[in-house]
């Protein structure tokens, strides 16, 4: 006798799970654009690739003679597939059932799925919608929240090892609220949609009791909010993107902290000059210029990704390639704040430089600081104190840097760029010093100036002769720099450099003493 009943059945509870929450659960998540989270899967991985675990999770009703006569399934899908190739932990949420709110079986499954990427050391993708733990928690019980007080959570203590250990990417498709926001932050890149999610600590209901505050989801958390707070790296226009995005970032990582990044293939030639680099940064010191030329102009062509682009965005910090290895890329903005390190800024740098070191990427670094931003506001946001935790960062890492100095490189805020032992090449339109020459001359020579017979005449007599000692040209003499350079030839430095420091990089496998934090 065969046991092929018992087979049919396992199939039967397979096709009922993939139904969801049911045609009309289904229907309502498309007409509000958003897709179920196995068709998510099946857009994000290669053709074919997934397969899933606890396929048949979730709570069955028997008839009297024991047979299924209802299924529900877990609404956590999990399992390993291929991005690109390359095998991934994919785990998302099944918002068609009970709004994918965490039942215990639920959270099995999101902590397994965390537990696999940790074990098989292969990258972490985790699609969020939902609001997290229901009021009966992990017991199922209504009145009993299963919630232990005498230990650390599993799911926290797992969103920290993976941190430390494989690429962990986060999307917020829909509604994400309380722990799945959580989970979203503890992530190397996380993204939400534009128009279908928000991202709460507590949606309109919980605000509305707690603060009497009435307040939409959108208003709460969407995306106007979150691509300036910091919250989320990337806003896209929709899933597709989110996908896409997903794809490319894996493509510059490892997938461990024990393994070397990826190297691709290039076309782009390492010697390539761009007579652009010659006249980029403008003759006029209070002109800005964009510094994303710079990069594109530098890396291999069209490999630069960035990152965290609506937050902090006197920073810019991305991904790239160099002669096809993969490289972080930082650097001031000038045309805000003129580039100056803000509280936020500073969080932001110190967020990118740890994700570099934890996963042994060298950092290209195009230099243009003129120091910490200053007055009422960049003090009571606490400043100095982010901008050393950025510089301990910096200080702390192990990777290499390569250095640019491009214009301004001025006070405790330069050394934020520069790492522990960079090397330091600059163009001739660099200068250096303690202070801008701007406020320098103003703190200097107040009185002087002041009792000149011509206050403004003898203020910009005094700024050209400070200019001159600021030039780069005299620490180029005394060593201060490792070279000054052509900037055409900057694209050649950089890929021979990264060549060079290739069994550097070897000897820095594995993970980082201290774990990155979010």
């Amino acid at each position: 006798m065969s046991w092929k009943p018992e087979v049919d059945e396992v199939e039967r509870r397979r096709e009922l799970a993939r139904e969801h929450g049911g045609p009309e659960a289904v229907a309502r998540q498309h007409a509000q654009g958003r897709q179920t989270v196995r068709e998510r899967i099946d857009a994000l991985v290669d053709p074919k690739s997934f397969q899933e675990y606890g396929g048949i999770t979730g709570e069955a009703e028997l008839d009297a003679e024991g047979r299924v006569r209802a299924f529900t399934p877990a609404n956590v899908v999990a399992g390993v597939a291929r991005i690109e190739g390359r095998p991934c932990v994919v785990g998302g949420d099944d918002f068609t059932l009970r709004g994918a709110a965490y039942s215990a079986v639920g959270i099995k499954k999101g902590q397994f799925a965390d537990e696999l990427a940790i074990r098989r050391r292969i990258p972490l993708v985790r699609l969020l919608e939902g609001g997290g733990a229901s009021i009966t928690g992990a017991t199922g019980v209504r009145g009993r929240s299963g919630y232990d007080m005498t230990a650390p959570s599993p799911l926290n203590l797992l969103c920290v090892e993976a941190l430390a250990a494989v690429p962990v990417v986060c999307a917020a498709l829909g509604p994400v609220a309380g722990f799945p926001a959580a989970r979203l932050v503890a992530s190397h890149l996380s993204l939400m949609t534009r128009d279908t999610a928000q991202v709460l600590t507590g949606g309109p209901a919980l605000v509305e009791r707690a603060l009497r505050q009435k307040v939409t989801k959108e208003e709460l958390g969407g995306a106007r909010v979150h691509a300036r707070s910091g919250v989320v790296d990337n806003v896209v226009a929709d899933e597709a993107e989110a996908f896409e995005q997903t794809r490319r970032f894996l493509g510059y990582l490892p997938p461990n902290v024990w393994e070397g990044a990826p190297v691709l293939a290039c076309d782009d030639p390492p010697e390539r000059e761009e007579e652009e680099l010659l006249s980029l940064v403008p003759r006029e010191r209070r002109r800005a210029y964009k510094v994303r030329r710079a990069i594109e102009l530098v890396v291999d062509r069209g490999s630069f990704f960035e990152m965290t682009t609506g937050y902090a965005r006197e920073q810019v910090t991305g991904l790239a390639r160099a002669n096809g290895h993969p490289i972080g890329v930082l650097a001031n903005d000038c045309c805000f704040y003129g580039g100056s390190m803000t509280a936020e800024g500073a969080q932001k740098v110190r967020r990118f430089v740890d994700f570099c070191d934890t996963f042994h990427l060298p950092i290209l670094s195009l230099v243009d600081e003129p120091g910490f931003m200053i007055g009422p506001d960049a003090e009571r946001a606490g400043t100095i104190r982010y901008g050393m935790q950025a510089l301990f960062a910096a200080s702390q890492s192990e990777v290499p840097w390569l250095a640019v100095l491009l214009r301004k490189a001025f006070g405790v805020a330069a050394g934020i760029h520069l790492g522990r032992f960079a090397t330091v090449v600059a163009w001739p339109s660099a200068e250096a010093g303690a202070l801008p020459v701007e406020g320098g001359v103003a703190l200097a020579f107040g009185r002087e100036i002041a009792a000149a017979p011509d206050p403004e005449a003898r203020r910009r007599e005094l700024e050209e002769e400070v200019a001159s000692a600021q030039s780069i040209f005299p620490r180029a003499e005394d060593f201060g720099i490792h070279d000054l350079i052509d900037p055409r030839r900057t694209r050649a430095l950089l890929c021979r450099w990264i060549d060079e420091i290739q069994p550097q990089l070897r000897g820095l496998r594995g993970p980082r003493a201290y774990r990155l934090r979010p």
